[in-house]
């Protein structure tokens, strides 16, 4: 199996190295390279997108691999170090594990490369050199402050799809939503899940949509009376949706997500998702590749933080609760418009 994974993600690898390198480049150019959790998911598809046009611009070298699937830590390593023989000098990453990919990252620091976290962070964050991501506990209070005052007098009877235990991401996101609700909830620096007694169901479903229907019907058989559902992302929130609909109970359930995907977008736009807080993968990466290019002509390395903004997006406003419309929300998706 590990000689599959490994594989997989080197021919990955060459692959998206000769068509980003295609243009003539200068020998001299920078060597950049982008390793995503997976190839398929369309944040990351755009991600790879934004990375792409701001290595043309710069005249740099792009290299990128990925994951075979979310979780894929090995083939993630592979990547990397497949990347660095290659000459790269900065390193941007989603990790799949936020902890088991940090001895590869400390290795590569230690010979000099720049190492940038995109989207998640790593566990502990300062691990890599800087982080350009999404505030997620931003987006998870935003939903969760558009999910109260939707609600109005209904009883709060709650249950969370959420991505897999102690990802940081998905903490950040169930935590943010529990306190925008008005819940008591750790803080953003907590890998750990909060509870409430408001909160009736809590699953795993991986971000994916098949695992968070079979999710969502575990919890109906758990909590039929379910009125709002929190998940992960717009993936998971479609499956959620086709359970509660096939239980005969789409109309009475608030359903809130992260994203902001067009097919999420869309989504909103249906009824199916009420509400979504919109991220931004293309800017993470262009970001990310500008931050590589500095560091090649100064030598200064990024650092920190960087926040790259989430917006509400929501068919229908609630008062008290700042949010766009679909339209403009289409209008900065990303995936197939």
């Amino acid at each position: 199996m590990q000689r599959t994974l490994t594989s997989l993600a080197a021919m990955t690898l060459m692959a998206a190295a000769t068509l980003a390198t295609a243009p003539a480049l200068a020998a001299d150019a920078p060597v950049i390279g982008l390793i995503t959790k997976t190839e398929t998911n369309p944040f990351f598809v755009k991600m790879k997108e934004g990375a792409a046009e701001a290595a043309k611009k710069h005249g740099a070298k792009l290299l990128t691999g990925a994951g075979k699937t979310d979780g894929d830590n090995a083939g993630q390593v592979t990547a990397m170090e497949n990347m660095i023989a290659a000459g790269a000098k900065t390193i941007l990453i989603t990790p799949s594990d936020a902890k088991a990919i940090i001895p590869s990252i400390e290795k590569a620091r230690a010979k000099g490369v720049m190492v940038i976290a995109l989207d998640s962070p790593t566990d502990p964050m300062s691990a890599t050199d800087a982080l350009f991501a999404t505030d997620n506990y931003k987006a998870g209070v935003l939903i969760g402050q558009y999910a109260r005052a939707a609600l109005g007098n209904k009883p709060a009877k709650i249950v969370t799809l959420d991505l897999f235990p102690g990802h940081p991401v998905g903490a950040q996101r169930h935590n943010g939503f529990l306190k925008g609700f008005g819940l008591a909830a750790p803080d953003a620096a907590s890998n750990e899940l909060g509870t409430a007694p408001e909160v009736v169901c809590m699953a795993d479903s991986y971000g994916d949509r098949a695992k968070g229907q079979t999710a969502m019907e575990n919890c109906l058989q758990k909590a039929p009376d379910v009125t709002v559902v929190y998940t992960i992302n717009e993936p998971a929130a479609a499956g959620a949706y086709n359970a509660l609909r096939q239980a005969g109970k789409a109309k009475d359930v608030i359903i809130v997500s992260v994203d902001g995907g067009c097919e999420g977008v869309r989504n909103v736009g249906k009824g199916v998702i009420a509400a979504t807080s919109q991220q931004y993968p293309l800017k993470m990466a262009a970001m990310g590749v500008d931050a590589g290019i500095a560091y090649a002509k100064s030598g200064q390395k990024a650092s920190g933080y960087t926040d790259t903004g989430v917006t509400l997006i929501a068919a229908k406003p609630v008062a008290g609760v700042a949010s766009q419309d679909v339209k403009t929300g289409e209008s900065l998706c990303w995936g197939k418009k």
